[in-house]
């Protein structure tokens, strides 16, 4: 077990108070126990609502309940007991959250994924996890994975869906009706589970390209329930609209406290987020920066539709509002920018910041209030970004408009949350402060000891969410997580003197696009190396939409490439990499080696990309002793390229 988590939380008086308002599930030690509680809590308050459904769905908390334990006790007639491994391959929806804690209810682990993910990938997770049943979305998913099942020790498949089933041999199929038909008549056996026990796998990309299983306990998930309050303080009745995958380790905590606190989730999607944000105006949401981004870009799309006089009035109020809250960090003591301004600069700052109120609450009135209701419903309290930092130019939009934007920092490894700002200390541009009981030290890349506060170094955090380890790898888990309990996070910041933390990179491979997909380069870099024009290539776009490329050409089959366009030896020895034929080339290289590496996904695709004429090498300090790319290293020497890149 994690040495940190023996360790009662320590809480400060702000938090206590709090957590006072909250409905309190101090003493509870696996996450099913939550549903008792909230049923007896809210019994009539809509727990999960689904508009899109055919027929539309809405379940109160007492429903709610009721379900889980029919699944479970469902489960527990085909033989499920404590201990064994269940997947759980779906999608948001009701009978998501009833399947997963159903599940749970029974005394089993699940391994979650979505459905649309690559066969293969299913498969790896179905084999590792030694999973003995299997709840899928639908037959069209059965169908793509069916196929390889007699070599899995699976017992029985459960669909989520109302489909007819096919007969099989040697494996029972069943639809969700009959489970729950199962269920009504099987007296539910109680599952004694404590903090200590596996509650979930949730399967990470790795550089191999095979998953690593992220072992998660009840202690460690329910770490985020009990805590997370100190964050928020939802009421019963509050809607959620919940967007991300569910199955996902960010949604998935989040929406377990705010289910804890009888909030109601509202499940919506890409097509249908702009209605719903007007129809039911959300109080909170949980989301990625591309949502934030989509928002923003929606909202500048309707200023450029207005007239040109009305466009100067919104600029000429924007401009001004942002020196408002420029002034105003500096008087509160939240700028990254200023973090210890003179008395002169702060007496400025208070000057500036009194004379511009005013007509910033005048700007809010005449314009932002609209912004917020046309965008948002006008009735969110507050948001929760997280999967990736946060633009510079988002963060002052939306606190000029008045939409409390509280980001986050953490990984599945730690369930995720580790660090998030708070509404009474929302620093922007920081990952926030340390969640309760929570320890983030900063050290020295090369020496690994402790860096002092203000200077870059490798986050590393310990704390009760930090798994166990990783499911059946020693090897992996001894790289992540020390004998002291320090779990490696793989990225680069420091923390400021008020404790905030501020990511600046990765060092650690993996590119997490604003989406909050994962990218990992190695496979992909891989792939593109076999065209005989790309001598070295490094992928980029750590917090931007799609994925970029740093690539040094093989300038002598360039160049033969540009003789035989030519129809003979060319004059000149040179390459003109900035010439369209030679940039069409790489485009065509790109496309096909992406395309065509097994496992293809969209977000794989390299849109953008810059030719250097310098090689990665160890003279120039680019490549290490072994020849690995030093990615940080590469990154900041063409910083200003790849803000090109993307701009």
């Amino acid at each position: 077990m994690n040495p940190a988590a023996a360790h009662p939380i320590q809480f400060t008086d702000r938090e206590r108070a709090s957590l006072a308002k909250l409905v309190d599930y101090t003493a509870i030690r696996s996450l099913p126990e939550i549903w008792p509680i909230a049923s007896q809590r809210f019994p009539d308050v809509v727990a999960l609502q689904d508009p899109h459904n055919k027929p539309a769905l809405s379940l109160t908390y007492a429903q709610l309940h009721q379900q889980i334990q029919q699944f479970a006790a469902g489960l527990q007639s085909l033989g499920v007991t404590v201990g064994d491994r269940l997947s759980l391959f779906a999608d948001n929806s009701p009978r998501w959250l009833i399947a997963d804690q159903g599940t749970m209810t029974a005394g089993a682990a699940n391994a979650v994924r979505g459905s649309l993910a690559d066969r293969d990938e299913l498969l790896f997770i179905l084999a590792n996890s030694g999973s003995k049943a299997l709840i899928i979305e639908n037959l069209a998913t059965f169908s793509k994975i069916s196929d390889r099942f007699q070599d899995l020790p699976l017992q029985f498949v459960v669909l989520l869906s109302d489909e007819s089933v096919p007969e099989m041999d040697g494996l029972k199929l069943l639809n969700f009706p009959q489970l729950m038909e199962l269920g009504a008549t099987f007296p539910l056996q109680p599952a004694s589970q404590t903090e200590e026990m596996l509650a979930t796998l949730l399967y990470t990309s790795g550089t191999t390209g095979k998953p690593k299983g992220v072992m998660l306990t009840h202690g460690n998930l329910l770490h985020q329930v009990k805590t997370f309050g100190t964050v928020l303080q939802p009421e019963p009745g509050d809607r959620v609209l919940s967007i991300l995958p569910t199955w996902h380790c960010y949604e998935r905590t989040v929406e377990y406290f705010m289910l804890s606190q009888g909030c109601t989730q509202i499940y919506t999607s890409i097509r249908y987020i702009k209605q719903d944000l007007k129809q039911f105006k959300p109080s909170f949401m949980i989301g990625v920066p591309r949502l934030w981004e989509s928002i923003y870009e929606g909202v500048q799309k309707q200023l450029r539709e207005q007239p040109a006089n009305k466009q100067k009035q919104v600029n000429f109020f924007l401009n001004l509002s942002q020196r408002y809250i420029t002034a105003r960090r500096i008087v509160q003591g939240f700028s990254l920018e200023t973090p210890h301004p003179s008395p002169l600069k702060r007496l400025t700052a208070t000057l500036q910041a009194t004379a511009l109120e005013p007509l910033h609450a005048l700007a809010d009135r005449l314009i932002y209030q609209k912004v917020r209701a046309a965008a948002t419903g006008g009735e969110l309290k507050q948001v929760i970004s997280g999967g990736g930092s946060l633009a510079k130019h988002l963060d002052t939009f939306y606190e000029i408009i008045g939409v409390e934007v509280l980001v986050g920092y953490g990984l599945t490894e730690t369930s995720p949350v580790t660090n998030v700002r708070r509404v009474h200390h929302n620093v922007r541009g920081s990952s926030g402060l340390p969640m309760p009981g929570t320890q983030v030290r900063i050290i020295d890349l090369e020496t690994r000891k402790p860096l002092p506060q203000g200077q870059k170094g490798l986050v590393t955090v310990r704390g009760p969410q930090v798994m166990p380890g990783y499911y059946q790898n020693p090897e992996a888990t001894a790289k992540a997580i020390d004998p002291e309990g320090w779990f490696d996070t793989g990225d680069l910041g420091y923390i400021t003197h008020q404790n905030d933390l501020v990511i600046t990179g990765r060092a650690k491979d993996t590119i997490v696009l604003t989406n909050g997909e994962n990218i990992e380069p190695q496979p992909i870099e891989d792939a593109c190396l076999r065209s005989p024009y790309i001598d070295q290539i490094m992928l980029v776009g750590q917090d931007q939409k799609f994925i970029g490329a740093l690539i040094v050409p093989n300038l002598e089959a360039l160049q033969k490439w540009q003789e035989a366009e030519k129809s003979g030896p060319s004059d000149s020895t040179t390459v003109d990499l900035a010439s369209k034929p030679i940039q069409d080339l790489f485009r065509r290289e790109l496309d096909r080696e992406v395309k065509n590496r097994p496992g293809y996904r969209p977000d794989d695709r390299i849109l953008v990309f810059r030719l250097l004429p310098e090689p990665f090498s160890q003279d120039n300090g680019m490549m290490t002793q072994t020849l690995k790319i030093r990615r940080p290293v590469v990154t900041e020497r063409y910083q200003g390229m790849i803000i090109g890149m993307f701009a």
